[in-house]
């Protein structure tokens, strides 16, 4: 009852506008009143938690993110791919998609990805017949690529809290993420010929030719590798992920001042700054979320509620199905952190106990967090990507909620009922 009372309590100061991070110190409040819990073995706990060598890659991508965004990477890129296919029907929005998923595996982010890839295309994307609401909608959904292509913040929060190997949980998204670009591009595609027709203009065919082919690749050299280092540094055994983040960072700041020169040190500064505060943001509510999870352990919740739901659903199909909308209902009200860091640990022991492989299971977790982050009400990157397109967020609604049901969704079922498609890499690759 306890543990109900205090999800209803994280949920009521969430509404009531409470920071995120200080609604969790809220709900430990509680918890801590309601079971008598210690509160100075609980800190000593909590901070043993967060003081893992894993978690340094949590600033460091989230300020290549922000490098990437003013120091010219993110445009760069987004001119390379556009050249490239956006002179075919719907290929403008496939190349905000497409972008959106290079940018998530460099940054790991996917408000960074928001601001950056929003800020770029939203206006093109009208001026060739998109309507804002739509691009919005489109923007929220395939920024998020950026949670299920490596390396991913919220994969590397999972690990934490879960205690599984990061590179394996890397390599595990890759599989879903793939499924949901082709979903998206193939529903863009669709609906750019039934909701609105896209115009090609004799600029934007001139913009195609091979001289400015040549240019824009040779322009986005430099941020292309930043993925291919990334990534062939973590499976290739050159380096760990934290290392990795590391490289990128740093060669997201020597790009961005002496390569493209659109970084300088007041647009670092503010940079540092950003990243400083979402890293604090997130590092709070780590800790108050390790110290929730060890109440709710030590008072065995997580198994009280596995045979709970063992007792009403025995068939392991309806559990998962049942996981599913609990993770998407959740999603819809509750920020992605607060998901990966509380609820889906909640759900671990239920998981596995029906077979379902940890680092399978991380998949499904991204997946949900990916639909839930564009459902209202909460929707925080849904809103957010009507902030960047100037756009009324009832006018990207529906284009959302059909993105959700027709791409995000059966992304989710596939790869829930599917585990081959998250595990076949991390075993390919010797990771698990």
């Amino acid at each position: 009852m306890e543990a109900l009372i205090a999800l209803g309590l994280l949920l009521l100061l969430m509404g009531i506008g409470v920071p995120i991070a200080w609604s969790f110190a809220g709900v430990l409040a509680f918890l801590t009143m309601a079971y008598d819990s210690g509160l100075n073995s609980l800190m000593m706990q909590g901070y043993r938690s967060i003081n893992s060598v894993v978690l340094i890659a949590l600033p460091l991508f989230v300020i290549t993110g922000f490098l990437m965004q003013s120091g010219g990477i993110a445009s760069r890129l987004v001119s390379f791919i556009e050249v490239l296919i956006g002179r075919r029907r719907g290929g403008m929005g496939a190349s905000m998609i497409i972008a959106s998923g290079v940018f998530g595996a460099i940054a790991g982010t996917s408000t960074a990805a928001v601001a950056s890839i929003g800020k770029i295309m939203i206006s093109p994307l009208e001026q060739r017949g998109y309507p804002r609401g739509y691009s919005s909608a489109m923007l929220g959904i395939s920024a998020l690529l950026g949670i299920l292509i490596p390396p991913s913040i919220i994969m590397i929060l999972f690990a934490v809290v879960t205690r599984q190997s990061v590179a394996a949980l890397f390599a595990a998204s890759i599989g879903p993420a793939l499924l949901l670009i082709i979903a998206l591009v193939v529903l863009n595609r669709i609906f750019s010929g039934l909701w609105f027709q896209e115009i090609l203009d004799e600029a934007g065919k001139e913009l195609k030719s091979g001289l400015s082919r040549r240019k824009a690749t040779f322009n986005a050299m430099p941020a292309l590798c930043l993925p291919l280092l990334i990534l062939g540094g973590i499976y290739g055994g050159v380096f760990t992920p934290t290392e990795a983040a590391a490289v990128a960072a740093f060669a997201a700041v020597i790009i961005g001042f002496f390569v493209y020169r659109d970084l300088n040190p007041r647009n670092f500064c503010n940079s540092l700054i950003g990243a400083s505060e979402t890293t604090g943001s997130i590092m709070m509510i780590l800790l108050f979320s390790f110290m929730i999870g060890r109440i709710l352990s030590m008072e065995q919740i997580p198994q009280q509620m596995t045979e709970s739901i063992s007792m009403l659903l025995t068939d392991p199909i309806s559990v998962l199905i049942a996981v599913n909308l609990f993770l998407i209902v959740a999603g819809a009200i509750l920020d992605d952190v607060s998901v990966t860091v509380v609820i889906a640990p909640l759900f671990m022991p239920l998981m596995v106990a029906n077979g379902v492989d940890p680092v399978h299971f991380a998949s499904i977790v991204a997946c949900s967090v990916v639909i839930g982050a564009n459902s209202p009400p909460v929707a925080p990157i849904l809103y957010m990507s009507c902030r960047i397109g100037e756009v009324s967020i009832h006018k990207a609604v529906m284009p959302a909620l059909a993105f959700i049901f027709l791409a995000g969704v059966p992304v989710m079922l596939v790869t829930t009922f599917v585990p081959e498609l998250s595990l076949f890499l991390p075993r390919l690759l010797g990771l698990m």
